[in-house]
């Protein structure tokens, strides 16, 4: 992970309260949160076992509902 710049704001006893960071760092954090998320999601659905079926498949399956 890189180096992210950061700045504090503190309180009148010079306890960090909150933080600044640049919009480039912010929007990277939450992509990489965002990553990690799909992540979670596809290893908790690949622990189910469940059969699956290719997406194409699936999508006639869902047009065919409506």
């Amino acid at each position: 992970m890189r180096t992210i710049s950061t700045q504090f704001i503190t309180d009148g006893k010079g306890n960090k309260q909150s933080v600044i960071i640049s919009m480039k760092d912010y929007k990277k954090i939450l992509d990489e949160l965002e990553e990690l998320e799909d992540i979670r999601m596809y290893d908790e659905v690949k622990s189910r076992n469940e059969k699956s079926i290719p997406f194409d498949e699936y999508l006639k399956k869902r047009n065919t509902k409506k």
